[in-house]
């Protein structure tokens, strides 16, 4: 994919805790440029699976419904919204059943294929460019993208962060560390775009850094990939 010389196209990925949204989120808003959350639309039509009655331990069943629900994606870092089917499903897709049964889902080389082009087509129209999150993007949705970015984190910061988000649900570190690590091992297994770093792209370590080192130095290394441009 092509970027106009004031656009970059950012693409950020990594397993989950490692502060994909909240760094992807913060360094679109900081330097004008669209925001596409990947994960929230493979949860998005998980979610949709589940309540319209498909059974998402049914590959079959799953890869004949993965064209059928509308995922609209709202691209604004500041607000970003997702509906499906012309409703609200922000609140929906953060259930623990939807986390619970995401990975099975997004393993379907259907479903992967319906939600790549969709994030091709959304990542094309962001004329002033975009940062895109997710666990494939550097690898398969957006291959050619001007900056590539790998975030990880020890097992233990991870699940301290995740169970922190989760507190409300009564989650703790431990329980949370061994879903984390049972995701990571769906995400990096799947036969279709596993969760891997692209071989051009930049790791950053966050164990060791608050979200706001991170975003800076996030927003750092696209500014320099700008101006060497």
């Amino acid at each position: 994919m092509s970027a106009t010389v004031e656009s970059v196209i950012v693409a950020i990925d990594g397993p989950a805790g490692t502060g994909k949204s909240s760094t992807s989120k913060a360094v679109a808003a900081a330097l004008g440029l669209s925001y596409l959350d990947t994960g929230a639309q493979y949860r998005a039509i998980t979610w949709w699976m589940i309540t319209n009655g498909i059974d998402v331990a049914d590959p079959v069943a799953i890869a004949t419904a993965a064209a059928k629900p509308a995922i609209l994606s709202g691209t604004d870092p500041i607000d970003p919204t997702i509906t499906v089917d012309g409703v609200d499903a922000a609140g929906p897709i953060r259930t623990p059943e939807v986390s619970a049964k995401v990975s099975a889902v997004s393993a379907i080389p259907e479903v992967r294929t319906a939600l790549t082009d969709l994030q091709r087509s959304i990542a094309a129209s962001a004329v002033t460019g975009i940062v895109v999150e997710g666990r494939d993007i550097g690898t398969t949705v957006l291959p050619d993208a001007d900056l590539k970015i790998f975030l990880t984190a020890s097992p233990e910061a991870r699940a301290a962060r995740r169970s922190g988000e989760l507190k409300g649900a009564g989650s703790d570190v431990l329980a949370t560390k061994e879903a984390l690590l049972k995701r990571d091992a769906a995400d990096s297994g799947r036969k279709t775009s596993p969760l891997a770093k692209a071989d051009d792209a930049l790791e950053v370590d966050t164990t060791e850094l608050t979200l706001q080192q991170v975003i800076e130095r996030v927003v750092t290394l696209v500014e320099q990939k700008r101006a060497a441009r």
